[in-house]
């Protein structure tokens, strides 16, 4: 099957207002404006990671009509006291649809999405959650030959690596090895009764920072 890589990690807001500052305070850095997803009734900010890398910002776009179904990300479980959090990451594969058969884990439909110019395929579950907890990342696949982040102000930040804490750790781990995932994901147990989480350690202008 093909190989995976990190695509872009997500945190998830209430409001976008309130997930940029969460990043800005945490990071030193500001992401930058990114858009709207009509189909999702949602927006984003955008940080550049790397060549083809990315961290989103995503939060409810209360400017959007309903969009007649759950939004992804888990994004409507959230309310005005929710705080922002790193609550999910995304997977890009050359072919999708192989991907998606050969996961361990359900990852839900493959469904076409997009953002002013840009097109993509992605996996999302019907209810929109975030599979194994959060520990499941969504599968992507760009249709286009240029990554998004490609074209993303350089603000010399960089993953440099991604750790998943789950209480099934084997579980976490088997998933990683059913999508040949190549990437500096690394799983630890959550310890007993421990939710699931994820913690992004990040190169800065200002040094390592934590997410």
């Amino acid at each position: 099957m093909p190989r995976a890589f990190l695509d872009h990690i997500a945190v998830t807001a209430f409001s976008l207002e309130a997930g940029a500052a969460f990043v800005s305070d945490t990071l030193g850095v500001a992401p930058q404006p990114g858009g709207e997803h009509p189909r999702m009734a949602t927006h984003n900010r955008l940080l550049r990671l790397g060549d083809t890398l990315y961290l989103e910002v995503i939060a409810p776009n209360p400017a959007a009509p309903a969009p007649g179904r759950p939004r992804w990300f888990g994004l409507d479980g959230l309310g005005p006291q929710s705080p922002p959090s790193l609550a999910t990451w995304v997977v890009r594969s050359t072919d999708i649809r192989a991907s998606a058969a050969a996961s361990s884990e359900p990852l839900g439909p493959i469904e076409s999405m997009s953002r002013g110019a840009l097109d993509w395929l992605i996996t999302i579950p019907a209810d929109g959650s975030i599979p194994l907890q959060g520990a499941a990342p969504a599968l992507i696949e760009w249709q286009a030959a240029e990554h998004p982040a490609s074209r993303m102000e350089d603000k010399g930040c960089a993953l440099v690596r991604l750790e998943i804490f789950h209480p099934d750790p084997e579980r976490a781990s088997r998933l990683l090895s059913s999508l040949e995932l190549e990437a500096p994901v690394f799983v630890h147990p959550a310890g007993p009764g421990g939710p699931a989480r994820l913690v992004a350690h990040i190169d800065t202008p200002h040094g390592i920072r934590v997410l």
